[in-house]
């Protein structure tokens, strides 16, 4: 794939607050009537969640590098749910994320999207907000300056180009950073770089500390086989917490 222009600023990206997906006639892919939706959570065992907290931003450092964060800072009662790469499209996935109207963070790497950029388009009206994860998937630690940020640059150009929304937000692969990724990400408009708390595969929900999702806990599942699993685990963990599942943009830092 060649690598697409970076433009470090893009246009400016437009509002990713999150709001319930409206009801009202749908096509398979997108948001269902409220009924209906309430059916495909039953169906799929998808709790039901009490309504988010009018989020409270977070305070970020300045400088020329972005903050590289493993949780929100915030006593909040949510979590956050974010979902990578795109390799793997399954019809249930789109299915699933309309039937939650829960927000969720994709973190797409171009390469994996472009066969089949519409795919995300119906989570995108479920909404799901769409952020940056490199063009190729390429571990970033040790990588020169220039290689990073087109990597990241690349990346947000095409999905801009794709979604009409400019990524502010970027996760590298495996989690591997340096100084030059942040850096690199910074040069490139995002607003933090972002790492997990839990991760969720093949079903089971992997905690790196004591059992149990905490306020401002960041969890990493992927497109992958068992996305149906992954997602309602994931979901099922966040709801006995007694938290509910907010979306990552709504944390950061307004525009000044």
């Amino acid at each position: 794939m060649a690598l697409a222009a970076c433009t470090n600023g893009g246009s400016p990206a437009t509002s990713a607050s999150w709001v319930p997906p409206a009801s009202g006639p749908s096509s398979a892919a997108a948001p269902a009537p409220d009924q209906t939706r309430a059916a495909m959570r039953a169906k799929h065992g998808i709790p039901d969640f009490a309504d988010a907290p009018s989020p409270e931003p977070i305070t970020l450092a300045g400088g020329d590098s972005v903050e590289y964060l493993h949780r929100i800072p915030t006593t909040q009662k949510v979590a956050f749910l974010t979902i990578d790469d795109g390799y793997l499209k399954l019809p249930e996935a789109q299915e699933l994320i309309a039937a939650a109207g829960v927000p969720v963070t994709l973190f797409l790497t171009t390469d994996a999207v472009k066969d089949d950029p519409d795919y995300f388009k119906p989570m995108v009206d479920a909404g799901a907000v769409i952020e940056s994860h490199t063009i190729s998937h390429p571990n970033m630690r040790g990588k020169s300056f220039e290689f990073q940020k087109r990597q990241i640059c690349g990346s947000a150009d095409k999905l801009e180009q794709w979604y009409t929304r400019r990524p502010t937000l970027f996760r590298p692969p495996y989690g591997n950073k340096d100084d030059n990724t942040l850096r690199a990400a910074k040069s490139c408009g995002m607003t933090a770089a972002f790492m997990w708390t839990e991760t969720v595969h093949k079903g089971k929900v992997r905690y790196q500390g004591p059992k149990g999702v905490k306020p401002g806990d960041i969890i990493l599942m992927h497109f992958r086989e068992a996305f149906r699993a992954d997602f309602v685990n994931a979901l099922k963990a966040i709801h006995r917490a007694g938290l509910t599942p907010a979306l990552l943009e709504d944390y950061m830092p307004r525009p000044a």
